[in-house]
């Protein structure tokens, strides 16, 4: 089942479920936990040090939102693999040797941590696919709709490109790491927008998400098409379009073309703020965030309403059909909705993203 809206608003969810009288409830599925107290003790495994929201964002988030659902008794035991599968692996194990209550995971290999999530599976302790679908026995999966992200990219390109755009124009496709399930869904969204509409002239699927290697796959991609006839640049996130404008300058490109993003990174959201980026996928991080920490709290609890509520949608990976999961709507982020999101939602400052550099930008978009 999918989701279709683009946009909601981020409490809208939690409201929902206080008020049908499910948070704080209690079933008997016979899938039920057994019930803990409080003091629970919840493995993070996050997969990244480059892509700057984990340490930002996801793991303080999770860590608070646990804090408050256990009157302080509960505990995050966060490790970040630094992209490496097999340290994500190891992690893993010694949190189940030390036999927490439960994990959320965010693989960097979703077929590599497999045979981990069965370890898990076998001493008792459910896994939580967080942000990125593990296989395995896994318990439930939060995320975003990362086919419409990739919709949501490609169709932000074809509006920049302007009604003129047509299969003349040249794009160049730089996405995610092949081990990243999400990263195919993304490129299977962007493609459903941009096949037949414009000619996708170099396509790179990007190793460990590297801006270094999306630099190198640019700089590779203007020798070969010319730095003129590239009329755009979907990149699946901004640490890639921050290497992608790297190369574009190197090569001497002082306009740039329309290049799309994700996760609304600080230094993306000023570069869309100077024309740098056209765009970037604004994902609500507290929505994703929260939500996991009460559904893995939830489930060791024996809370199985609560649990069943916040799981409403269902997903499949190799080894499972039917998996419950919550799927957390998007938008596109340009220059002219910052005020409404990541300023609306407490992700920024104006006086974060209004640094020195970006004072006349911010003046012309009214930020202030």
């Amino acid at each position: 089942m999918r989701r279709i809206a683009i946009a909601v608003a981020a409490p809208t969810l939690t409201f929902s479920l206080a008020a049908c009288g499910a948070l704080g409830g209690s079933g008997s599925s016979a899938d039920a936990s057994p019930t803990k107290g409080d003091a629970v003790k919840v493995g993070l495994l996050l997969p990244d040090t480059d892509i700057a929201r984990y340490d930002k964002f996801d793991a303080p988030m999770i860590r608070s939102k646990v804090a408050e659902l256990t009157k302080k008794q509960g505990v995050v035991d966060y490790a970040n693999a630094g992209a490496s599968a097999s340290k994500q692996a190891d992690q893993m194990q010694r949190m189940i040797d030390e036999k927490v209550d439960v994990i959320l995971l965010d693989a960097v290999d979703s077929h590599a941590i497999a045979a981990q999530v069965k370890k898990a599976k076998d001493a008792g302790i459910p896994v939580i696919a967080y942000d990125r679908l593990a296989e395995g026995p896994i318990d439930a999966y939060i995320s975003f709709d990362n086919e419409l992200v990739g919709e949501v990219q490609g169709r932000s390109l074809l509006e920049a490109l302007g009604s003129g755009a047509d299969t003349s124009d040249k794009i160049v496709m730089m996405n995610g790491s092949p081990t990243d399930p999400n990263a195919k869904q993304f490129k299977e969204g962007a493609l459903n927008q941009l096949n037949g509409k414009v000619t996708i002239a170099k396509s790179y699927d990007t190793a460990d998400w590297k801006p270094k290697k999306a630099e190198a796959n640019m700089a590779q991609a203007i020798t070969e098409i010319g730095r003129a006839n590239i009329a755009g640049v979907y990149s699946a996130n901004d640490g890639m379009a921050g290497g992608i404008i790297k190369a574009l300058k190197a090569a001497g490109v002082t306009k740039m073309p329309p290049i799309t993003g994700q996760d609304a990174d600080l230094d993306a959201v000023q570069r869309i703020l100077t024309g740098e980026q056209y765009m970037t996928v604004y994902k609500s991080l507290p929505t994703e965030a929260e939500n996991a920490a009460e559904m893995a709290i939830a489930k060791v609890q024996g809370k199985d309403i609560q649990f069943d509520a916040l799981t409403r949608d269902k997903v499949d990976n190799a080894t499972r059909k039917g998996i419950p999961a919550q799927l957390v709507p998007v938008v596109a982020l340009t220059k002219g909705n910052i005020k409404d999101t990541v300023l609306a939602d407490g992700i920024y400052k104006v006086s974060d993203i209004c640094t020195a550099p970006y004072k006349s930008a911010c003046a012309a978009a009214d930020l202030k």
